[in-house]
């Protein structure tokens, strides 16, 4: 997120102060204690990179802001290694197969830390100061996860204290996101959607296969036999065993319901393309759920981590029902992931929109209880979103945003869609509150904008999670909405909730600046400026 937005939000005074982080050391001669202290002194946790460093030689004192952001990454990485390894020295030490399961996400998660991090720093990964941004962030979603998996099985008095026992982890990435959060442009990723409204990071053969009613798949599945597959699972095992680059692999998947549980990551697996008969037709089913056993991570009937994914025609869900209470139909941590025409089904924890930058077009979103939550930089947009029946005494909540730093460049962003009650729903309207949304952690980011809102939505709009937490640290937001349920005369009076009157300050959450894009997607069918 550029630095222009982070400014213009009150409850960011911290990312403001570190966006004037001097570039170069204090003049004269300090001792490397003294270049320490100034250097640790502008990051938010400055014990913590004190401890890091105080065994650095003199050479390694950093000497401009770019070799302290290095540092500061390295020592990161430094950290997270030792965290692992005590990780993993741990696992005969769970007592039953909850505790097991959030240790076993604990481990892999730990490990994309280390690989986000070590990304930051690699010369090949090109990244600019924007990417890296998304990358830390990503890293420090992970460790959030870790610790949310073992609260989801209610087994947090035995591994957990142990796992975070002298881990400075958290603070050392907490640290290099506020490093590098200075050295952001004010106008970053511009020029980043096409005429047709897909953003640029799709080349032109992928926008037409998004477009196109033919295509020529590497591998079909099939139910019926007619394919190369009859599970998509195969079809994935085999495209990672045998692709020889990272070029757009394209799995075509014939209609039918598949009941599978899918991971795709990894390397092997970048660029990949699902495309499905429509997303009534070519339906992904599973009923892994809190209740039945896995953590909210682990729930996921498809969970997607390898980068530039694309799905179309396709339908997720997750059919654990409401009383198993998380139960995840799609989890994307993947950079550059589009999901176009497809829908979602589920309720509570429908849609986990993890980490990384995603984005939503034309997509069917149906849930209850933070059906749309996570810690991506994602834009939803043209989407039909749809809140079902809950169970007795339950309330509904479109969005449950996790971002935990305030100089983290995530958020949920939702563009130009559509909230309304599933038919379900709509006979107990006067029994059922629903909300936009609820601040799941302390600087919890959500706008809507140019959407239409029904009567649904109670007139306060968003609901506390406890009590006042985060209610002066979020960022709630809404522009320029309308429907019977838009009114924000009746809205929370938090510090952190904004009616949005500027359209600068609402387009710092398009396609254009807040994930890689120019504007929002155009044929949207309302009117709208070039920004909007």
């Amino acid at each position: 997120m550029a630095t222009i937005l982070f400014s213009s939000l009150l409850i960011l005074s911290l990312a403001s102060f570190l966006t004037f982080i001097s570039p170069v050391q204090p003049v004269g001669s300090p001792s490397s204690s003294a270049l320490i202290d100034w250097w640790c002194s502008q990051t938010p946790h400055p014990a913590q990179c004190k401890s890091s460093l105080e065994n650095s030689p003199p050479s390694a004192i950093p000497k401009r802001r770019s070799q302290f952001k290095k540092l500061a990454v390295d020592a990161a990485v430094k950290r997270a290694l030792k965290a692992q390894n005590r990780n993993k020295w741990l696992g005969p030490k769970c007592r039953n197969r909850r505790e097991r399961a959030a240790w076993t996400d604990c481990i892999n998660l730990y490990q994309s830390t280390i690989s986000q991090l070590n990304r930051t720093v690699d010369p090949s990964a090109s990244g600019t100061a924007f990417d890296v941004q998304i990358w830390l962030s990503a890293a420090l979603t992970n460790l959030q996860t870790c610790r949310a998996g073992f609260r989801d099985l209610n087994v947090t008095d035995n591994v957990l204290p142990l796992m975070m026992s002298n881990n400075t982890v958290s603070y050392l990435i907490s640290n290099a996101l506020a490093i590098n959060n200075a050295s952001i442009p004010s106008q970053a990723n511009t020029n980043a959607v096409d005429k047709q409204g897909f953003p640029t990071w799709l080349s032109a053969g992928d926008r037409k296969l998004l477009q196109s009613s033919t295509l020529k798949a590497d591998l079909v599945v099939a139910k019926d036999g007619s394919g190369n597959f009859m599970t998509i699972k195969e079809a994935i095992n085999a495209a990672a065993a045998t692709r020889s680059d990272n070029g757009r692999f394209i799995i075509y998947v014939k209609s039918g319901l598949y009941e599978e549980n899918l991971s795709i990551s990894g390397s092997k697996l970048k660029n990949l393309m699902l495309i499905g008969d429509g997303l009534r037709w070519t339906i992904i089913t599973g009923s892994r759920s809190v209740g039945g056993g896995s953590t909210t991570f682990n729930s996921a009937t498809v969970a997607v981590t390898a980068d530039g994914f694309i799905a179309r025609g396709i339908g997720f869900q997750n059919t654990a029902g409401p009383q198993n209470n998380q139960a995840v139909a799609l989890r994307s941590g993947s950079d550059l992931s589009v999901f176009y025409r497809c829908s979602f089904s589920g309720y509570q924890d429908t849609l986990y929109v993890h980490s990384q930058r995603q984005f939503y077009r034309e997509c069917y979103i149906y849930g209850t209880v933070d059906f749309i939550f996570g810690n991506a930089a994602v834009v939803l947009q043209n989407c039909m979103i749809y809140s079902r029946r809950p169970l007795d005494k339950q309330k509904n909540t479109v969005t449950a945003s996790s971002r935990t730093d305030p100089n983290q460049n995530t958020g949920i962003s939702i563009h130009n869609s559509r909230i309304m009650a599933a038919p379900d729903l709509v006979p107990a309207l006067g029994l059922v509150k629903s909300y936009l949304g609820r601040p799941w952690q302390t600087y919890a980011r959500t706008v809507y904008m140019q959407c239409f809102i029904d009567t649904l939505i109670d007139p306060e709009g968003w609901l506390p999670w406890s009590g006042t937490f985060a209610l002066d640290t979020l960022y709630y937001g809404e522009y320029n909405n309308y429907g019977p349920g838009s009114s924000t005369s009746g809205r929370v009076k938090w510090k952190g909730y904004h009616v949005i009157q500027s359209p600068v300050e609402a387009s710092q959450f398009t396609v254009a600046q807040f994930i890689a894009g120019n504007s929002w997607l155009p044929a949207t069918g309302v009117p709208f400026t070039p920004n909007l």
